[in-house]
């Protein structure tokens, strides 16, 4: 069984920056996509950015493209979500997932949350404005 620990949230200002973790333990790390979802008071969970098993495809979405970069430590079994520029609307749980158990990949395929088997179990993020 996989597991999954995020950390790093916690409150900022307006157009600043924080930096997420996602410890993974019990899997095989680099056989896993990897992606980060957010769930904001009142609304549906929704995709934030994905990343694939070598790290060489990387998929966001339009609200963080230029903002949020997404990156994976193979070594440490850890992914990361750089976030700059943090604007209120950024205010949300965050989520690190993993595991498609397919080798197939796609901008739309790896941004589908029903495609990833574990979740970890969220890590604050509050930008006041």
């Amino acid at each position: 069984q996989v597991q999954l620990v995020e950390s790093g949230g916690g409150l900022v200002q307006a157009g600043g920056s924080l930096r997420l973790s996602c410890a993974a333990s019990g899997g095989t790390f680099s056989r896993y996509d990897m992606a980060w979802f957010r769930q904001a008071p009142g609304k549906e969970r929704e995709f934030v950015a994905a990343i694939t098993k070598s790290g060489g495809n990387k998929f966001y979405a339009e609200s963080v493209k230029g903002r949020f970069t997404m990156s994976r430590d193979n070594a440490n079994n850890t992914v990361y979500l750089q976030m700059n520029s943090l604007k209120p609307e950024d205010t949300a749980v965050y989520y690190c997932a993993a595991d498609t158990s397919s080798s197939y990949y796609s901008s739309s395929f790896n941004a589908q949350a029903r495609n990833y088997r574990y979740w970890g179990q969220g890590t604050q993020v509050t930008v006041s404005s």
